[in-house]
């Protein structure tokens, strides 16, 4: 059995074409199924939907041979127990830093950074040898630098759109930002013949795209 972790969302839908050229197609409909491992067309293929944050999880422990992630994720979770063979070059943004275009920031503290992005935050700032409080949010991280939670955010900016909205610019980029296919290393050997396949079918898939 290959189990393949997906996460409900823009990346689900994105990855379904995908996988449906490379002969993979859910039987269940995922936008109306309450069931989270869905049959396919291939008896010996399920599909694992879970948290994207938990997706290289289930990918390093076994629980699914395969995962997509976005490569914040991946960035985040920070472990070297896990292939990345192939960018499937699918929810494509970029990691920056934003905030207020000419923003007086006092030079007697450190700066502060909201972002839910803490190790990725944390690595970024360290290897510029720059000082930093990480303020950790879950969400509209637009609005701390608004109400002086922080100096700046490091989050996802795909149009800009909001941050324009609200004021604030994208000051510097960490990362170009795709959706990755993992793979667990023990599955990679136990599985070979059949994951090389898949792989080979997503390639196509995503050059053709």
């Amino acid at each position: 059995m290959l189990k393949i972790a997906l996460s409900k969302g823009r990346i689900f839908e994105d990855t379904l074409p995908l996988l449906a050229q490379a002969g993979i197609e859910a039987v269940d409909n995922p936008k109306t199924s309450r069931k989270l491992i869905l049959d396919t067309n291939q008896d010996d293929i399920k599909l694992v939907v879970i948290r994207a944050s938990d997706v290289p999880t289930y990918v390093e422990y076994g629980a699914a041979d395969i995962g997509v992630a976005g490569k914040d994720v991946l960035m985040e979770y920070d472990n070297d127990d896990l292939y990345e063979p192939l960018d499937l070059k699918i929810a494509q943004c970029k990691m920056m830093v934003a905030g207020f275009k000419d923003a007086d920031i006092p030079n007697h503290r450190r700066l502060r950074i909201a972002t839910k992005y803490v190790n990725i935050t944390q690595r970024y700032f360290a290897e510029q040898g720059r000082q930093v409080e990480i303020i950790k949010l879950y969400g509209s991280m637009e609005l701390a630098p608004i109400v002086n939670l922080a100096d700046l955010i490091v989050d996802l900016v795909e149009t800009g759109n909001t941050l324009k909205a609200n004021g604030l610019v994208p000051l510097e980029h960490i990362a170009d930002i795709s959706s990755r296919l993992v793979v667990n290393k023990a599955a990679m050997k136990m599985q070979h013949e059949k994951i090389k396949d898949l792989l080979n079918h997503l390639g196509k898939a995503v050059a053709a795209k």
